[in-house]
């Protein structure tokens, strides 16, 4: 009993580093969460400036629903790969102790199942080094010359 009990303990220890990995990944989907809703506001805004504007700030106001479309749509995609990321690492968690409860030999999956993660994570993290890109290259402070 004791050995087994053992086996937990050390498999539980083995596991703590992708419940590491998991809150990592929580903290990304914060931010890009924490992104688009701030996309989803500023969108909120210009439409209600819209109502109101000239037909020349009509055309500026399209032109700046466009790229907050385009950033929405980085993030979106970035939320999803991030989310998949973290979905693959608890299935990868599931695996571990499945596969010592059982004695089944799941390394190759396992390991399998962490290059799947790691590589949706870096697509995640490219999609928002895209739209930060996407939006500071257009990013203007201070008034309009």
């Amino acid at each position: 009993m004791n050995d087994h009990i053992t086996d937990i303990a050390r498999l539980i220890q083995i596991a703590v580093a992708p419940v590491f990995l998991l809150a990592g990944i929580g903290g990304m989907l914060a931010v890009l969460t924490g992104r688009l809703n701030r996309i989803v506001d500023r969108g909120r805004a210009i439409e209600k400036e819209m109502l109101v504007a000239s037909d020349m700030r009509q055309a500026e106001i399209h032109t700046e629903f466009a790229r907050l479309a385009c950033r929405a749509r980085w993030i979106s995609r970035a939320i999803m790969l991030a989310s998949l990321s973290g979905l693959i690492v608890c299935v990868l968690i599931i695996a571990l102790f499945v596969g010592d409860v059982f004695t089944i030999g799941l390394a190759r999956v396992i390991a399998l199942l962490f290059v799947l993660a790691m590589l949706s994570l870096s697509a995640a993290f490219l999609y928002f080094l895209r739209e930060i890109f996407y939006a500071t290259t257009r990013l203007r402070i201070g008034p309009k010359p």
